[in-house]
């Protein structure tokens, strides 16, 4: 690849010309990588030792904390070795749905979607709101935000289907305890590599005021854009933008995503039993538990990990999950730790 980058004739292509680049930045960071881990194991490795001949527990101590921090970024490098499926480099849509329940599964899905994008941040991913559908008192009814970089639907992928919350409702003047559901629904940004024909005359496309927090903010036109592809039900929304041209190019950007994913989905039956818009938004068809009442626990139902911690969770600690449902996925569903594929 290197040679071929000094090519002088490589950028009469420019869309193979880039391409190539960007496969050849992505194979440099991963043996740059590579690389730094195994320096850094030998340095702590040294340090241990130094430590021990002269009796210096701290130092033992931080080499060995650091040597812990290095074992969950090796596992974390594995799983995205693993990530070889045709889209899961690209960036992702990410959709939440409130289930019934009113303000109660209206709020869950707000917690949701503040989950995922600290997730993002943490993980240096860039988030970008294309649409938010306010609730009457408060959450959201439904939002889809873009998460842009390198691996962005691999690593997401796995987190589409339901997700269950059990507390004590701050919204009870009786402090009761309820259990609300909202759904989460991960496709891929399509790239002018895919081609996806989707006839005009099968949508419908209609327009809306976007909703905001009013005042100076409002907006007066109707630029947001919904598109509703009939044959397969599938409706998509962006009003993100002022412009409703721009919102619907964003749109139409959408639907072509969202067909290509359902396209990949025949493919995998085990996506298909976990896609959230296949299933209720209800009891029996949850991934994910989320208890902060009576006991605090988060448990994965595909694959066991469970957390005891879920504030934590909620404030976007997920690689734990995303990691064992990834190596659950790829292993046809058997129970696989990350820790143990070569």
């Amino acid at each position: 690849m290197n040679n071929k980058a000094e090519d002088p004739t490589l950028w009469n292509d420019a869309a193979e010309a880039q391409k190539l680049m960007r496969e050849r930045q992505q194979l440099d960071d991963s043996i740059n990588g590579v690389r730094a881990l195994e320096q850094q194991l030998k340095d702590n490795i040294e340090l241990i030792e130094l430590g021990e001949m002269e009796g210096d527990d701290e130092i033992v101590k931080d080499a060995e904390d650091a040597l812990k921090a290095l074992r969950s970024e090796a596992n974390r490098r594995q799983v995205e070795a693993m990530l070889s499926g045709e889209a899961d480099a690209n960036d992702t849509y990410l959709e939440v749905h409130s289930g019934a329940g009113g303000t109660e599964s209206q709020d869950w899905a707000n917690m949701l979607l503040r989950m995922y994008t600290r997730w993002a941040d943490r993980e240096g991913f860039k988030v970008e709101v294309l649409e938010v559908h306010d609730g009457e008192e408060a959450g959201i009814k439904s939002a889809t935000i873009l998460v842009k970089g390198h691996n962005a639907f691999g690593w997401l992928k796995t987190e589409s289907g339901v997700h269950r919350l059990v507390r004590i409702s701050p919204y009870d003047s009786n402090a009761r305890r309820h259990t609300s559901f909202s759904s989460v629904w991960v496709y891929p940004v399509v790239d002018d590599s895919i081609q996806i024909d989707v006839n005009e005359s099968d949508c419908r496309i209609d327009t809306y005021r976007s909703s905001g927090a009013g005042g100076q903010h409002v907006n007066t036109t109707d630029s947001a854009v919904r598109i509703t592809h009939i044959p397969t039900g599938i409706a998509v929304a962006c009003q993100q933008e002022r412009s409703q041209h721009k919102n619907r190019a964003k749109a139409w950007d959408m639907l072509r995503a969202r067909l290509y994913e359902v396209e990949l989905q025949k493919r995998e039956e085990a996506a298909n039993a976990q896609a959230a818009s296949k299933t209720d938004i209800g009891w029996g068809h949850q991934i994910r538990s989320y208890v902060l009442q009576p006991y605090q626990l988060v448990k994965d139902l595909r694959t066991g990990v469970e957390s005891t911690a879920p504030g934590n969770v909620l404030d976007g600690d997920l690689n734990e999950f995303m990691e064992a449902a990834l190596a659950h996925r790829i292993s046809g569903g058997a129970d696989v730790e990350v820790a143990d594929i070569d």
